[in-house]
């Protein structure tokens, strides 16, 4: 980010991205996708954000060295049959290489006790290595479109927050957030305490219970004006 200034030795914070189609000039290439906004959320926070596509995972041991934190970022739908289900008609196609590669990663950083801050498919993601479960399309549990108000546009609601967690600590009780998801979970995995709730009580937000700072939120803080959470993965990590 032009004019941003770090004080010294600012943490490197690996971001996770995908794989897509992409258009550029004359070309159509397979490109590593990911929005702008974690990196702008990073750079505002005086952290150095470093891309982290789907790779083999022999790269992971050295991804866990040399990172001090880690975000799992939002994207494609977690493959049912990694929790046990066959795969719902609004489930979007898999992803198997980012499923394995981020899969292992999480496990890594779990092991390592690093932080970690997983955002909407990130957080599906370590509910699922967890043993837990999803709701595939939300719309057929709440009757409605509050947590994804149109594909491609984020909506505003309130969750309530427990106030004893790390995330309350830094949220407080409740706040609005900035929602784009049309699955959640529906078992809860082992070790993870609930944390947050929509006012129709989807689960909004998990702690790894032991974790030194290990949160995952369905909502977007990359995409919001409050800066506390993303501050708060970087200071853990400063630390």
């Amino acid at each position: 980010m032009a004019g941003a200034t770090y004080g010294a030795v600012p943490p490197l914070i690996g971001i996770t991205s995908g794989l897509e189609a992409a258009r550029w000039a004359d070309w159509v290439r397979e490109a590593v996708l990911l929005p702008v906004a974690y990196q702008r959320a990073l750079e505002r926070a005086r952290a150095v954000p470093v891309l982290v596509p789907p790779s083999v995972r022999a790269t992971i041991p050295v991804l866990i060295e040399r990172l001090d934190g880690l975000i799992f970022s939002g994207g494609g739908d977690i493959e049912p049959s990694r929790y046990g289900e066959e795969p719902h008609e609004q489930t979007g196609p898999p992803q198997p290489h980012r499923d394995r590669f981020e899969f292992a990663l999480l496990r890594a950083a779990i092991d390592a006790d690093l932080p970690f801050l997983a955002i909407g498919r990130g957080m599906q993601a370590l509910n699922v290595i967890r043993e837990g479960s999803l709701i595939q399309h939300l719309p057929d549990v709440i009757g409605g479109h509050a947590h994804q108000p149109s594909p491609g546009r984020f909506g505003r609601h309130r969750v309530q927050i427990s106030a004893t967690s790390m995330l309350g600590k830094t949220l407080g009780d409740h706040a609005e957030v900035m929602s784009g998801h049309h699955q959640a979970v529906r078992r809860l995995g082992k070790g993870l305490s609930t944390v947050a709730w929509a006012d129709d009580q989807i689960i909004e937000a998990i702690e790894l219970q032991g974790h030194r700072f290990g949160v995952g939120v369905q909502w977007h803080p990359e995409e919001a004006d409050d800066p506390r959470l993303i501050e708060a993965l970087v200071a853990e990590a400063r630390g």
